[in-house]
Formats: C-alpha cells, structure tokens, sequence
C-alpha cells in the first residue's frame, strides 16, 4: 500500500540534502531567487524568518466587547517614533480568524507586555488555535492584570507593559499583511531597569528575544555607544 504522506516527506528531505550538497565545497551556502521560490514551503519559511535575526518578542493583549480577553505572542513590535510615541505590529493576512485584528475594531486598545525567561513557554503557547471565546490568558496559565483605569488587562508576569490605542492601519499589498500602528499611552516597568537618561537595560529583567517563528535567546548587552560622527573615533559611553 502506498504511502504518500511519507513519500511526500522524504522528498521534502531529499530535496533539501541535494540544494545543501550543491554547495558543499563551500563555507557559504548561496540561494538565488528562484532557488528561494521552489524551496520546501517550512523550510523556506524557517529560513526567511531567521534571516533578518533577532526580534522583539511581546504578548499583545486585547479584549472584545463580548469581555472576552484575548492573548496572542508576536516577534513583529517595532518603534515608530517617540513624539508622538507610537509603536507598531504585522498582523498576517486576514484569509483565517484573526482575534487580535477582531478585537481592536470592536475596542481600540491593547497592551504590550514583554516574555521572560520563565514566560517563554506560555508566551509560545498562545499561538495554538483555541476556540473562539477562549482566554490565552486561562489557556495558558498567565495572570490577567488591570492597572489603573486602563480598559484592557496587562500580564502581570511581564516586567515591561505598555497600554496603546490603535490609531491606523496600512495594508502591504504585496503580501495582504498589514502594519498596525498604535499611539503609547501608559507605561510601567520595573526601576532598576532604566538608566539616568531613560535607556532601558531590557536584560536586567531577563527579557528574551525571537529567532524565527519558533526559536527564543536570551541577549546578552555589550555596549552603549556614543553619538557617531565623522572621522571620530567610536566611543563607549
């Protein structure tokens, strides 16, 4: 009896193992474009999302009208600006249920929460696909935490948590992703963190990084360095 599925997946290999050993007399593996296309769609994607190296890694929190809270784990928070403070988010193609999406349009706000080192695991367990109505937050054994009169609950277990507003959004039509941009508007964070100019030493809180769509680190800080300028020597401050 013929077993495609195992067919299927011994090709998969089999392909990878002859792209590999097509380079094997060098020290750097090359992929042109087309090479990139016919690629194995998980390898391909493990090795897209691993090439541009370590991201953020954040629990984004929202809650519906319905007062259903929901919790979902994202490598894609970046800085737009600080005056005004804004931050941004991909969210995927909306082609399948998107609560975070869902919810902001029914409730402008979110909280971002940074994942630890003792938080990791749960913060990846978000991304499992739970029934609608389902709390991550129940789901995956993290605490819900309203702070002050903010309307959407923190996680109590991170030491960096931010309350924004949703203000806009841009679809990358390339891809039908979208850019999510909210407006900051309360912070908190643990106070040996921060630094006599405001610098925040994430490491100190054992704040992790993500690799991929499934791999964390834990970063280690080197140095801050000064203004550059022409033809200066660089300078630690």
């Amino acid at each position: 009896m013929d077993h495609p599925v195992i067919y299927q997946t011994l090709n998969v290999k089999l392909f990878i193992v002859l792209i590999i050993s097509i380079n094997i007399n060098s020290h750097v593996i090359y992929y042109n474009q087309k090479d990139i296309a016919q690629l194995p769609s998980r390898f391909r994607a493990n090795m897209i999302n691993s090439l541009t190296g370590y991201k953020s890694c954040n629990l984004i929190a929202t809650k519906g009208i319905d007062g259903t809270s929901n919790l979902a784990v994202f490598s894609s928070v970046m800085h737009l600006g600080s005056s005004p403070a804004l931050l941004g988010f991909i969210l995927r193609p909306l082609t399948v249920r998107r609560d975070t999406y869902r919810h902001l349009k029914e409730h402008p706000f979110l909280t971002v929460n940074s994942v630890t080192t003792e938080l990791f695991k749960k913060a990846h367990q978000t991304s499992a696909k739970y029934d609608k109505g389902d709390s991550e937050f129940n789901k995956v054994g993290v605490t819900e935490e309203y702070m002050g009169l903010f309307p959407t609950p923190y996680v109590k277990e991170s030491p960096v948590k931010i309350g924004c507003r949703y203000v806009n959004e841009y679809e990358i039509k390339e891809n039908d992703c979208r850019l999510v941009v909210a407006a900051i508007e309360e912070v908190y964070f643990e106070a040996e963190m921060i630094e006599t100019d405001g610098f925040l030493r994430l490491e100190r809180a054992d704040t992790v990084a993500a690799m991929g769509m499934d791999g964390y680190a834990l970063p280690a800080f080197l140095d801050r360095l000064a203004y550059a300028q022409p033809d200066a020597p660089t300078r630690s401050l």
